[in-house]
């Protein structure tokens, strides 16, 4: 290994523009977060350092023997964060990065590329969540944050268009055309910023422009390390190494280079990203990753060992992944279908690591088809979700998860044969810190569960075994909540001194039940009793109060605190029942 000639950013990102520079198939993907990206600009333009970098260099008659990667172009992180693999048949020699990698895209993204990071507060599978923007760097101040010596940001088109008094949005992207020095002056007069009324700020987009030219042009800030050897051992120990430090991989990045490695027949990369892909589109979504996966493969191939560490991904344990991944992600893609059924999702899974049982199960008893409607497994589908949501409640995998899973892929092996084993479970647990066993306590505190809350719809699904929430069902407020305020209720006639407790009690599911879609949309804002008067038949009222745990008293809004007791107590008896 030996120190080479810097490289100015212009020169790599030419290169990486040309496909000359490509990802082992060992690297793991794009991370950073736009935060990550402004601080990497910020230290270049304040000339910090960005360590150096290693890149390998393999020879055109061994590089048919690896698998690589294109340096992934414009980032979006639902439907693009994977990078294309890359063709080198009949290439020279491969020039493939081993560490730097999450720098390199970040510069490349910013000076060619978008990054689409999802809005807070909307809905992973709305496309509207998902803006392009492009970075940008404002010429005319300095950021608020006194970390950051100058204000770089991502911005959409439109947002960068705001410019005023303090601001103009330079697009980073633009400095690569502005190959000399005059160009970048002329750039500055055109825009006016040198006229600029205050001289301290167009000096400042003077000197703010001309650094960033010099950063990328002219200062060779690429230093780095070629590593020219064709052994893969020594490349993955090079690797390892290298990334034992800063931003480390995680045990599934590490894990899935290995397998990505060692794989003889599939693509390891390809495979798993693309599975990961797939069955987080299963019902109304999941948010499986690489580590739920890779776990699961240790448990359904019956390791002894199921924790993360190198030495449970040898090339042994790596082959028998690979001969078993057709079983596995079926078990995995059927497990999740069943569990979408319950009404599950990846708004009210807690831990990724319940689905893996089930997922055994599964492949235990030869992975039939249509499991979740087959008329012949209802039992057992009953006795899954029974320990699925226990599980779920009982929070019994918010700790040390192994001691969960071997356990139960242990009796699951032994007595998984005449169905799922749900009183084995139980017993098995009974009496320590992972029972499924509910006291008075336990069930009393689940009817504090509000609106919103994850646990809400997993007690509403055991309230609502008829519900088949595959479909469209939504959580409704029996009396509506946009009548909970002080001025309405006081005009329906609530006495003041039960108006705070109407309001701080409207959330809780004593006030909550499943409604299908269109029902709940005719609902709206109609008072409760109003709606059931003129929407449900008399023929069939006594069995919608049935179905819905409506008390019979009088259901106006006056009375909502008789009517939340009484409901109250009809849910407890139907939770008893089905927990004890």
């Amino acid at each position: 290994m030996s120190f080479q000639t810097p490289l100015t950013i212009n020169e790599v990102i030419t290169d990486i523009h040309a496909k000359k520079y490509l990802l082992p198939s060992i690297q793991r993907e794009f991370v950073w977060s736009q935060e990550q990206i402004k601080k990497l600009f910020d230290s270049l333009m304040r000339d910090y350092p960005i360590n150096a970098f290693l890149f390998w260099k393999v020879p055109k008659e061994k590089a048919s023997d690896f698998k690589f990667y294109e340096f992934l172009r414009d980032y979006h992180k639902k439907d693009n964060r994977h990078n294309p693999k890359a063709n080198i048949s009949g290439s020279d020699d491969v020039m493939a990065v081993l560490d730097g990698q999450q720098r390199l895209t970040s510069l490349y993204i910013s000076l060619k590329g978008t990054y689409a990071d999802k809005l807070p507060y909307k809905r992973w599978d709305n496309p509207q969540a998902y803006p392009k923007k492009k970075l940008y760097l404002n010429l005319l101040s300095r950021p608020e944050d006194e970390d950051f010596e100058y204000d770089f940001e991502f911005l959409t088109d439109t947002e960068a268009k705001a410019n005023d008094d303090n601001h103009h949005w330079f697009p980073v992207g633009k400095i690569l055309d502005l190959k000399e020095q005059d160009e970048v002056n002329d750039y500055l007069l055109e825009s006016g910023l040198l006229s600029t009324p205050d001289k301290e700020k167009g000096k400042f987009a003077n000197r703010a422009l001309f650094k960033l030219h010099k950063v990328i042009h002219v200062n060779p800030i690429i230093s780095y390390y070629l590593e020219q050897s064709a052994e893969l051992d020594k490349v993955l120990n090079i690797f390892i190494r290298v990334n034992s430090g800063g931003t480390t991989l995680s045990y599934s990045d590490l894990l899935l280079s290995f397998a990505t490695a060692q794989w003889e027949n599939r693509d390891a990369r390809e495979e798993i990203n693309d599975f990961v892909d797939e069955i987080n589109e299963i019902g109304h979504g999941f948010n499986i990753n690489k580590d739920a996966v890779l776990k699961a493969c240790l448990v359904l191939c019956d390791m002894e060992d199921i924790t993360f560490k190198v030495d449970n991904f040898n090339r042994t344990n790596m082959l028998k992944i690979e001969s078993e991944w057709d079983n596995i992600t079926k078990a995995i893609r059927d497990a999740l279908t069943l569990i979408s059924s319950f009404g599950f999702s990846r708004e009210n899974i807690t831990s990724n690591n319940l689905i893996i049982p089930v997922a055994y199960y599964l492949k235990t008893i030869g992975l039939p088809n249509n499991f979740e409607i087959s008329t012949s497994r209802i039992e057992d589908r009953r006795n899954i979700k029974q320990w699925f949501v226990s599980s779920l409640l009982k929070r019994v995998f918010s700790f040390s998860p192994d001691g969960v899973l071997k356990p139960v892929r242990d009796i699951i092996k032994q007595y998984g044969s005449n169905g799922f084993p749900l009183e084995k479970i139980i017993e098995r647990f009974k009496g320590t810190n992972r029972t499924l066993q509910f006291t008075e306590d336990d069930i009393n505190n689940l009817l504090y569960s509000k609106y919103g809350q994850g646990d809400t719809l997993v007690i509403l699904s055991i309230l609502y075994p008829w519900a088949d929430l595959r479909h469209n069902f939504h959580v409704d407020h029996i009396f509506p909540k946009s009548e909970f305020t002080a001025k309405r209720l006081a005009a329906k006639g609530v006495p003041q001194s039960k108006i705070n407790d109407f309001i701080e009690n409207c959330n809780y599911i004593g006030n909550l039940q499943l409604l299908e879609n269109i029902p709940n949309i005719e609902k709206k804002a109609m008072d409760f009793d109003k709606w059931l008067s003129k929407k449900v038949p008399a023929g069939e009222l006594a069995d919608y109060k049935k179905k819905h745990y409506i008390p019979d008293v009088d259901l106006s809004f006056g009375n909502f605190d008789v009517f939340l007791e009484e409901r109250e107590k009809l849910l407890l008896e139907k939770l008893k029942k089905e927990l004890q």
